[in-house]
């Protein structure tokens, strides 16, 4: 059990350094060129790729910030304490806002009134945690986090299959 924990960790913590390199690249490369008007982007992965693949990782690094544990050694609160690990949590709702855009792009959406509704309150929610992991306000991310899984929850109990 204490392998699985530990490889859970490990790839938490390979899918957070891949988003800071991501957002670290973002911000420092040179910019690129104008797109050419007409040019499009053509969507390659399904939605259980996007929700497998970035859409649920990133949701549990939000999730697993802030906590409050309480056992037989007393009470503990977990947040992020250190520059690095705010950007973490900031880098997971960012990817989380990035996976409801690729929800909503090409023929993803299964339909163009629930699913986008949904979808949006999912990227919405994302919004809050980001602005919460940028203010460092765990009561923020904690209030985040709520929300995300509300609108995991209401959107799987209609669209999981």
């Amino acid at each position: 059990m204490r392998i699985i924990h530990w490889l859970f960790a490990v790839s938490v913590a390979l899918f957070i350094s891949g988003i800071g390199f991501i957002i670290a690249s973002a911000r420092g490369g040179p910019k690129a060129a104008p797109a050419e008007q007409g040019s499009t982007v053509t969507p390659v992965a399904t939605v259980k790729q996007i929700m497998a693949g970035i859409t649920t990782p990133a949701a549990y690094v939000v999730f697993d910030s802030v906590a409050t544990i309480v056992d037989s050694k007393g009470v503990l609160e977990k947040q992020p304490r250190t520059d690095e690990e705010w950007a973490a949590v900031g880098a997971g709702a960012a990817a989380l806002i990035e996976s409801a855009n690729l929800l909503l792009m090409g023929n993803r959406p299964i339909d163009q009134g629930d699913w986008v509704t949904m979808t949006k309150a999912m990227a919405d929610a994302g919004q809050t945690a980001l602005k919460a992991a940028e203010a460092k306000n765990p009561e923020g991310i904690l209030a985040a986090g709520e929300t995300i899984n509300q609108t995991c929850d209401t959107c799987h109990e209609k669209y999981s299959r």
